[in-house]
């Protein structure tokens, strides 16, 4: 009966996403407590709540400051010195320009999000793609295959979904994927030379210059909407703050969130002295924090209530008797490669927090952690970043000018490639196991 009743709560939960009949946040929290009702669990689904919210505190409080954290380097201008130099070193050649467009996608990345990613990489670099001829698909692709690689930073959307509900700490899942998404860039950036490289037989190398150093300050004046917020001189202060905080949550001396706390708290203090500025720094990138934020503490009722009513045991008992014995131990290989057209399909939403915690209980079964299986789920982001599911691809083809239909079949191949040189380059790391 518990297992016939938690599967129906995802597949309503599912549905309800997916027809988009309510809001994640909605559903997270309105559609577990129904069907804890059903259950006859209504005396202990206060405590069961609490408990999943507590669990899922860390985690996002964690995001929360994260996603101000990088979105206040941005707007000091941590990246305007890589800008002006990329666009002072690709010039007129193609394939500079593309593994240029590579790298700084990679970078504005960092801050986990795709709708600051696109803007700033195709604003800048779009007008010499058209001054060039050169095919607008390889600017939108190589920004997308980027995206997904660098989304599966802890304060990621795929990966604060994967520690929400699988109640797991950033450093089980992140620290041991480093590697892994190093292989994952390696392959991003041989895709960009292997374009470039197509294009500049096709274009030939142009000359270019800038003429002045105006030049490039309209360039970059293209990718932000307040000059006024950018601090040059502060530039290597903010680089040697960022890489002690990337030193320090490798080597995971101290809980990512306190990390995370005192970067910001330094990075805003030093940045924007004046309460004002502070202020507005803070709501500009609130909406984007809010969002994220939110779906993460929602989770903690979902959890929560799946937990305490015993539901997920129950369901995964079910599934690992339909489980082969034979492929139980394969189960991080078959997540790895699954989640790819899981999350393509369905949203991130219905995958992360109707799927995989199912999936992880039964792999418990056969000496499966949980970490595992949550790393093994989000080595499929590449294709999921390019799924019509995704708002920010909207917004990326809108600005290069180009058909959804045409990017898809240009870059699944390439990003199919990433998810495959990942689960490959994990498994061989023993990241993950078989």
């Amino acid at each position: 009966m518990l297992s016939f009743l938690g599967f129906s709560m995802v597949a309503v939960f599912m549905y309800l996403i997916m027809t988009k009949r309510l809001t994640p946040l909605v559903a997270l929290m309105l559609v577990p407590i129904v069907f804890g009702l059903i259950g006859g669990f209504a005396k202990g689904m206060g405590p069961m709540m609490v408990e999943g919210v507590k669990d899922i505190a860390p985690t996002a409080i964690m995001i929360f400051f994260a996603i101000l954290y990088f979105g206040l380097m941005i707007d000091s201008g941590l990246f305007d010195p890589l800008i002006a130099q990329i666009l002072k070193v690709v010039k007129g050649d193609p394939l500079k320009i593309v593994v240029g467009t590579a790298v700084l996608s990679m970078l504005v990345a960092l801050d986990g999000d795709g709708t600051t990613t696109y803007m700033i990489t195709v604003s800048s670099l779009l007008p010499l793609y058209k001054r060039l001829n050169m095919n607008p698909l390889i600017l939108a692709a190589v920004a997308m295959l980027s995206m997904g690689v660098m989304n599966m930073t802890p304060w990621g959307g795929a990966s604060a979904m994967a520690m929400s509900s699988l109640n797991i700490e950033a450093s089980e899942l992140f620290i041991p994927l480093i590697p892994v998404m190093g292989f994952g860039l390696l392959w991003v950036l041989f895709v960009a030379f292997t374009l470039g490289k197509r294009e500049r037989k096709r274009l030939g190398i142009m000359e270019i210059q800038y003429s002045t150093q105006q030049d490039t300050k309209l360039e970059l004046a293209a990718t932000i909407e307040q000059i006024d917020y950018r601090r040059p001189k502060l530039v290597w202060f903010n680089f040697l703050l960022t890489l002690v905080l990337m030193v320090c949550l490798i080597m995971d001396f101290m809980s990512f969130m306190i990390l995370f706390m005192v970067a910001f708290a330094i990075a805003l203090l030093v940045n924007y002295p004046l309460v004002k500025d502070q202020q507005k720094r803070i709501s500009s990138h609130a909406s984007n924090a809010v969002a994220v934020v939110s779906i993460v503490i929602a989770a903690g009722i979902f959890t929560g209530i799946m937990s305490g009513t015993e539901m997920i045991d129950a369901m995964a008992n079910t599934l690992v008797s339909l489980i082969p014995d034979a492929l139980g131990p394969y189960l991080p290989v078959i997540v790895a490669f699954l989640s790819a057209p899981f999350t393509f399909f369905m949203s991130n939403n219905a995958f992360y927090f109707g799927v995989l915690p199912i999936i992880a209980q039964a792999a418990e079964a056969y000496g499966i952690s949980a970490a595992e299986i949550g790393r093994a789920s989000i080595l499929g982001q590449p294709l999921h970043v390019i799924s019509p599911l995704v708002a920010a691809a909207h917004l990326l083809i809108g600005m290069v000018g180009i058909e959804f239909g045409d990017l898809q079949r240009f870059a699944i191949k390439w990003a199919l490639g990433t998810t495959a040189v990942m689960t490959i380059a994990a498994l061989v790391l023993g990241v993950i196991s078989i």
